[in-house]
């Protein structure tokens, strides 16, 4: 189940980021193309297809015997029990940057599976910006509880070794790409792209840095997609 340090960290950080945050209700950006949250059953989804989406992010050998979160309206909870340290979930919009103009795409749905070095210390990001949004906080807010919850050490910082599969048909990252393509990342404290020969020509590998969330993520497309079939032969 999610583990208890999860729920430790989860629990104590929303009560302190709602605390701080204050009772205001969502703003809307008039500049991004969803301006504002849609309402919560847009972003939910039926139970088993979650299951079946998240455990699509890996090869059956590693998400059948993952751990399975789905999102209800209480949060992220533990739908099925794992027992080899992998945690698979659907990702929802909120989890991207704070200028992405698709921050409250309701339509977004980003199948992952987490190793668990990945689970201990980039999932409880995660359980906390969930949290915030059914709590009702603005985005501003929410960025201002990471930000203070880094500071006080009550978010952990990426543990070496973090990694995740995203090698998911089914999941829909943005309007602009759909699913993309099947994909590894490798999650680091922040650090130069260059030291990972990232985004040079000819280099399979792609850096994107994360500020607000104090880490460099690197990814590695695949030719393949979870289930064996090949992207090539897939339409972007």
């Amino acid at each position: 189940m999610l583990s208890k340090r999860v729920r430790s960290i989860a629990a104590s950080m929303i009560f302190s980021a709602v605390m701080f945050a204050g009772p205001h209700a969502p703003a809307q950006d008039a500049t991004a193309t969803y301006p504002s949250m849609a309402p919560l059953d847009q972003y939910l989804m039926e139970r088993n297809a979650e299951i079946a989406m998240a455990r699509s992010a890996a090869p059956e050998s590693i998400s059948q015997d993952a751990e399975v979160l789905v999102l209800g309206p209480k949060g992220y909870e533990t739908a099925v029990n794992g027992r080899n340290g992998f945690v698979c979930l659907v990702h929802r919009s909120w989890t991207d940057k704070m200028d992405d103009s698709e921050f409250w795409n309701p339509k977004r749905r980003g199948p992952m599976c987490l190793n668990a070095a990945a689970a201990r210390s980039y999932l409880p990001n995660t359980i906390l910006r969930t949290n915030l949004v059914l709590a009702g906080r603005s985005k501003s807010e929410m960025f201002e509880a990471i930000k203070a919850a880094f500071d006080k050490k009550e978010l952990p910082a990426v543990e070496s070794g973090a990694m995740v599969y995203m090698l998911s048909k089914q999941g829909y990252l943005n309007d602009r790409v759909g699913h993309w393509h099947p994909h590894l990342m490798f999650l680091l404290p922040s650090t130069e792209a260059a030291a990972w020969g990232a985004d040079l020509p000819g280099s399979p590998v792609l850096a994107d840095q994360d500020t607000a969330d104090r880490m460099t993520v690197f990814m590695v497309p695949l030719a393949k997609w979870a289930d064996g079939t090949s992207d090539s032969d897939d339409a972007h």
